[in-house]
C-alpha cells in the first residue's frame, strides 16, 4: 500500500515511539527543529515541504506535561501556516484527561480546554489511546479515533499466563473494561471495592468475586503513583490469589510509584510505550513494556486511506 503521501513529525515527548511507527510505515521521520529560548520559550521550525500533504504529529502530553502540550500546539500551528492539507494530532497519552468534569465548585474542566486548544491550533483530527473517560471524545468538534491497547495486552496475557485467570478491575469505574477483557480471555471477573480516605490515597477494602488459587491480572488505563495498584494487590493476596500481575496502558509512574511496585505483592506490571519510562522504571525488573507502534501505525494508514479504524478492535 502506498504511504508516500504521509508525513510524520515528532515532538520531544516520545521520539523512540515515533521512530518505531515510521519503521512500521516504512517512511522517514519528518524534519523539525525544536529549540528553546533561555527563558523556556519554545520555538518550532518545520524543515519539510508539507503543502497539501497529510501530516501526523506524534506527541504524548506526558511529563513535562505543559512543555509537551505547548510543543504540540506550536507544531500544529506551524504546519497549518505551512499549508498542510490535513493535520492529525497523534496523542498516545492525552494529558489532563483525568480532569474531565467538575468535582468541586469553581474548578476547570481541563480536558475540555485542552481539546479546544488543539482544535484552535489547527488539528483536523485526533488519534489517541485509552482515554481515561471515553466521553472526552465529545469535547472535540473534530473527529477523534480513540484506540485501545487491548489487542497488545490480550496477546501478552494469552502468551504468558495460564488459563486459570481472573481479570480484576481496581475500582467500579473500570468494570466495563475488565469485563471486556475477561470475556475475550474466557476468564473470571473480580472487582476491588475501593474506599478513598483522602486525595491520592486509596484503601482497597474488599474483593468482589473469587480469586483464590487463580492468576489475578489487575487491569487499568494508567498507573500513576501506584497507590491503588498496590492496595489492590494486597487485597487480592489476602483473598488467596496464586499470582498477582497488572496490565496498564499508560505508565505515568510519578512520585513513589516504582518503589511501591518493587516492594509490593505484584509479580509483574505490564505497560505500553505511550509514555517513555524514566531510568528508575527501566531498571525495575517487575515492569515490562510492550510497544503499540504497529497498532498506531496501522491506525495512521487506515486514517490516511479512509479505511475503518474500528475494525482493528473487533
Amino acid at each position: 500500500m502506498d504511504n508516500n503521501g504521509i508525513i510524520i513529525f515528532s515532538g520531544n515527548s516520545n521520539p523512540e515511539l515515533a521512530k518505531k511507527i515510521c519503521a512500521y510505515l516504512n517512511i522517514s521521520l519528518g524534519g523539525v527543529k525544536v529549540t528553546t529560548f533561555s527563558d523556556g520559550e519554545i520555538q518550532i521550525e518545520i524543515n519539510e515541504n508539507v503543502r497539501s500533504k497529510d501530516v501526523f504529529v506524534i506527541q504524548s502530553t506526558c511529563r513535562p506535561v505543559n512543555d509537551n502540550l505547548v510543543e504540540l500546539l506550536l507544531m500544529i500551528d506551524a504546519l497549518k501556516r505551512s499549508s498542510a492539507r490535513r493535520i492529525t494530532a497523534v496523542v498516545p497519552y492525552y494529558g489532563y484527561a483525568r480532569q474531565d468534569k467538575k468535582v468541586a465548585p469553581r474548578v476547570p474542566i481541563s480536558a475540555k480546554l485542552v481539546a479546544d486548544m488543539l482544535t484552535v491550533a489547527g488539528a483536523n483530527r485526533v488519534i489517541t489511546m485509552d482515554l481515561h473517560a471515553g466521553q472526552i471524545q465529545g469535547f472535540f468538534n473534530i473527529p477523534v479515533d480513540n484506540l485501545f491497547a487491548a489487542p497488545v495486552l490480550i496477546k501478552y496475557i494469552r502468551t504468558h499466563f495460564d488459563h486459570d485467570l481472573a481479570i480484576v478491575s481496581p475500582d467500579a469505574g473500570g468494570v466495563e473494561r475488565a469485563r471486556a477483557f475477561a470475556k475475550r480471555l474466557d476468564a473470571d471477573l473480580a472487582i476491588i471495592d475501593k474506599r478513598r480516605s483522602a486525595p491520592n490515597q486509596a484503601k482497597a477494602m474488599a474483593v468482589i468475586g473469587n480469586v483464590r488459587d487463580k492468576v489475578a491480572v489487575i487491569l487499568d488505563d494508567m498507573v500513576d503513583t501506584a497507590g491503588t495498584l498496590v492496595e489492590a494487590a494486597q487485597a487480592l493476596s489476602r483473598e488467596g490469589a496464586r499470582e498477582i500481575h497488572a496490565c496498564c496502558a499508560h505508565p505515568v509512574l510519578s512520585g513513589p510509584a516504582v518503589d511501591r511496585i518493587q516492594d509490593s505483592a505484584l509479580k509483574s506490571v505490564v505497560v505500553t510505550d505511550t509514555i517513555p519510562l524514566k531510568s528508575q522504571a527501566e531498571s525495575c525488573k517487575k515492569i515490562h513494556v510492550l510497544t503499540i507502534a504497529d497498532l498506531v501505525g496501522e491506525a495512521i494508514i487506515r486514517s490516511y486511506h479512509g479505511d475503518s479504524v474500528t475494525s482493528l478492535f473487533v
